[in-house]
């Protein structure tokens, strides 16, 4: 097909249809990439700022479209996977804010809560499209965790200082110790209440930013949610301990 027929009006919507899914991932980053730049210019950020917070989304972008050609097997990259892509780029944005350590607080609520309300959503359109994989999971769950981390750093220029920052590891903390407890890696069951004190975590760092808390306030905020976090996780462990058991004792026997 020539560059003319693919641009022209009766061609192109049919022709973006039969994209092979990688080639429809690959231009969904690539407009995600467009979009987040455009958002970052219009705040103005340093260019230094600005180029940390484009390289990181290409460099997260080159490894989900690994991961995108590997494990997502389906005919359709699906709603969700372009849901998320948003995501990432917000989380993208606001990474910028943070290396600028700029003081936008309106910004980063705004965006943080644009993010917020289209968590969920992702998972939802995968399950309504029957477009489930193994990526579009392993792709929802590290956007969350990045946009976790993210805002916990901002937070950490507000009321409730360098403390903020533990809202933003447990994540992270889980995967380290994996790599010194290979069970951990293990699967785990469905649990509503996991993902509940993921949005209530993701809410207490949006509260977070708000200027005007008092410190108490946000320290309490921190210490409450730290609790949440540390039970959620906690009740993971001991799960995947559980599981663990039986085929160590099968091992032996």
């Amino acid at each position: 097909m020539t560059v003319a027929e693919r641009l022209s009006p009766s061609a192109s919507p049919r022709a973006a249809a039969r994209l092979p899914p990688l080639r429809r991932f690959i231009s969904l980053s690539a407009v995600c990439v467009a979009g987040t730049v455009a958002i970052i210019a219009s705040l103005r950020l340093p260019a230094p700022a600005a180029g940390g917070a484009v390289a990181l989304l290409v460099a997260a972008l080159v490894v989900s479209i690994a991961g995108f050609r590997a494990h997502h097997g389906h005919g359709r990259v699906g709603a969700a996977n372009a849901v998320t892509l948003v995501r990432l780029g917000v989380t993208a944005v606001l990474a910028g804010i943070l290396f600028a350590e700029a003081t936008q607080p309106v910004a980063v609520l705004a965006l943080g809560t644009i993010a917020l309300c289209l968590d969920g959503v992702d998972g939802y359109l995968a399950r309504r499209q029957r477009l489930t994989s193994r990526f579009g999971a392993a792709f929802d769950m590290e956007v969350d965790s990045a946009f976790a981390l993210v805002l916990a750093l901002l937070a950490a220029a507000g009321p409730a200082g360098a403390w903020a920052v533990l809202l933003g590891v447990p994540r992270y903390a889980f995967g380290a110790a994996a790599l010194a407890a290979p069970w951990l890696k293990g699967p785990l069951a469905d649990r509503a209440s996991r993902k509940v004190v993921c949005v209530l975590q993701l809410v207490a760092l949006l509260v977070l930013q708000l200027p005007f808390l008092p410190a108490p306030a946000a320290l309490a905020v921190v210490g409450v949610t730290a609790g949440l976090l540390l039970w959620s996780f906690g009740s993971d462990v001991v799960a995947l301990r559980r599981a663990r058991v039986p085929r160590s004792k099968a091992g032996r026997a």
